[in-house]
């Protein structure tokens, strides 16, 4: 079974938790496929995964309207973060907002890593500078191209703002000298959909397969362990399980909230 999904639920972590769980109770293997939300999404349209887990909402719903999906449903939530350098040369962590946060780093041309790979952190970023008001360009803005783990690599050695999701940065700030400086606006809630791959989009597509792994995902012991994960070694989860739309996350405030991190 092809799982495609986003290089946060791998550099995190998560689906070390997961996979190994679904596999010992089920008849299959899962190879999964971790790459931007936006690649992701591909992968399924081209019938090469069977389930795409993703977080790139304006993109997932082209993908059901196109046809390309037969189910999609809410498994969890994080929210984004923006990071920095610990002196914060762009006076970011005192504004009130995540696009006030970007205004600022682009007035003072403050150094700032890009995923610039389509990915679901890297369209919400785009939508960050769009409501910002910013077009972003020159030598201070740069594209990385690469997963989240890595972009966050990069923004460390070049003492740059980057945008991440909490979960990721929380497994990887050991070893970043970044810290969190902007959170908890509503624009950055950060919501992951697992999303079954129409049949029709190629004749290898394993429905048996992304169905029993969507119905894993929803289950109470899958939906447990993403409770769980992060809280023996941040003392926080890093993923809010949220089964059903049940922190109401697609459509209005959540019930629920991402605890905020300390800083590293």
């Amino acid at each position: 079974m092809i799982l495609a999904t986003t290089t946060s639920t791998q550099d995190s972590g998560l689906l070390d938790v997961l996979v190994p769980m679904f596999e010992e109770q089920s008849a299959y293997e899962v190879k999964p496929i971790a790459v931007g939300s936006g690649a992701a999404l591909e992968l399924g349209e081209r019938g090469e995964a069977d389930i795409v887990l993703a977080h790139s909402p304006a993109a997932e719903e082209r993908f059901m309207a196109a046809g390309f999906g037969t189910r999609r449903e809410v498994v969890m939530f994080n929210d984004f973060v923006i990071v920095g350098p610990e002196d914060d040369p762009a006076g970011i962590a005192t504004v009130p907002s995540a696009a006030d946060a970007f205004r600022a780093i682009a007035k003072t041309q403050a150094p700032f890593v890009s995923r610039g790979d389509d990915s679901g952190t890297h369209a919400l970023e785009r939508s960050l500078w769009e409501t910002a008001g910013v077009d972003p360009a020159g030598s201070w803005y740069q594209e990385s191209g690469t997963g989240m783990g890595d972009t966050l690599g990069i923004a460390n050695e070049r003492r740059a703002y980057t945008v991440s999701d909490r979960g990721t940065f929380l497994a990887q700030r050991d070893r970043l000298d970044l810290r969190v400086l902007s959170e908890g606006d509503r624009a950055l809630l950060n919501v992951y959909h697992a999303i079954t791959v129409n049949p029709d989009n190629g004749r290898r597509v394993n429905v048996d397969g992304g169905t029993a792994f969507l119905a894993f995902l929803l289950s109470p012991e899958a939906q447990g362990a993403i409770a769980e994960f992060g809280v023996d070694r941040f003392g926080e989860p890093l993923f809010t399980p949220c089964a059903g739309n049940v922190c109401a996350v697609d459509s209005a405030t959540p019930t629920a909230s991402p605890a905020a991190s300390p800083a590293p």
